[in-house]
């Protein structure tokens, strides 16, 4: 995750883990982004520049400078070949990452560019703009190949569907669109927001689509039938991202309200899997615990920052947020550590008890058999 205190943070959810900070960018994280294979971690910042990371305890990164205005998204192709950062300089940059270094520009937008986005073939990239225009390049000849406008807003996020045959933008005007880019037509047009709408990720089957808007909510549509299925309402103030997981069991959202968010019902009591589409009527949301990260191997970088040391800290005069208020937020931090320590004694406890009691239903069980074949 990504956020206004500069930092990443990253988070696992074994029983009993940590959370690793990255400290190296000087201001907000405006995007964040895994490698396909999980060996590098990109993130984007209004300080101008792009990081690469190598997602382990250490958190050594290599910084990337190239856009003269704050970058607003990273996204890497599906081979993990390269990444296509958009920035308020109005272009869209590629770069290679087997070498680590910059191929090309995109310009075409006369406004600042909000997101890029790479087709899964990785043959196509998709941008959206405040200057109201989507743009689709091709990446062989870098060429604006297609064009849809929009009169009345812009979109603040756009992504390809799992196929790569339809777009779908998130509008400021509260709208959430989908076109068909092979025959350039507006498929489907929903307004079930009431603010802007910041985010959204495909179902990995195409089938459904997560929104994360403003107002404060998440929805979910279903693209077959063409109509809104669930509102989720667990945040208390816009939310700014969503992301389906790669199997499409979960998904995550973040937002104003400084929490990231799992919506989820479970099963039983004590079942830990997450179903993406609960039973109507039904919307439980709960927090994401047990912070920390798995370990990854991966190429020499640049530049080396510890993941706790604070004496990395940006200075007062680069900061977002005052010093006092980042010392108040580490003690926070401290005592959701031991919260989250706590609870997964108690998790730890009852699966304890559970496998206890199935014994004890088993070993009658075969109790019960026994007599019934001595009868």
């Amino acid at each position: 995750t990504g956020s206004w205190d500069t930092f990443l943070m990253l988070w696992s959810f074994r029983p009993q883990a940590r959370a690793f900070r990255y400290v190296g960018h000087k201001d907000v994280v405006t995007s964040v982004q895994f490698s396909p294979l999980g060996n590098l971690l990109a993130s984007a910042s209004r300080d101008r520049t792009i990081r690469l990371w190598i997602p382990d305890k250490r958190g050594k990164s290599s910084e990337f400078k190239a856009h003269t205005a704050p970058v607003r998204s990273v996204d890497f192709s599906a081979d993990g070949q390269f990444l296509a950062t958009a920035s308020e300089d109005k272009s869209i940059k590629v770069w290679n990452m087997y070498r680590q270094r910059f191929l090309y520009s995109l310009y075409r937008h006369t406004h600042w560019v909000r997101c890029a986005k790479f087709s899964p073939d990785g043959r196509l990239i998709v941008s959206c703009s405040e200057d109201k225009t989507i743009k689709i390049w091709d990446t062989t000849n870098k060429q604006c190949v297609n064009n849809f406008s929009d009169f009345v807003g812009f979109a603040n996020f756009v992504a390809f569907n799992p196929n790569g045959t339809c777009i779908a933008s998130a509008g400021s005007d509260h709208t959430v669109k989908i076109w068909d880019i092979r025959v350039n037509k507006l498929l489907q047009h929903y307004q079930v927001h009431s603010g802007g709408v910041n985010c959204l990720s495909f179902h990995p089957s195409g089938n459904y689509l997560i929104t994360a808007s403003s107002d404060g909510t998440l929805k979910i549509l279903d693209l077959l039938e063409g109509r809104l299925i669930y509102t989720l309402q667990g945040h208390t103030g816009p939310v700014f991202t969503v992301s389906f997981s790669k199997g499409g069991e979960l998904f995550t959202s973040g937002g104003a309200d400084a929490q990231d968010k799992q919506p989820f019902l479970p099963k039983s009591t004590t079942e830990t899997t997450v179903r993406t589409l609960p039973d109507k009527g039904e919307e439980i949301c709960g927090y994401f615990l047990n912070p920390s990260l798995m370990s990854s191997e991966c190429s020499p970088t640049v530049l080396k920052k510890k993941t706790e040391d604070i004496s990395d800290l940006p200075s007062e005069s680069q900061r977002s947020i005052p010093l006092a208020v980042t010392d108040a937020l580490e003690h926070i931090m401290e005592q959701l550590n031991v919260l989250t320590q706590t609870v997964s004694i108690l998790e730890q406890r009852l699966t304890l008890t559970e496998d206890k009691l199935k014994d004890c239903l088993e070993n009658q069980q075969k109790l019960f058999n026994a007599i019934q074949q001595k009868i």
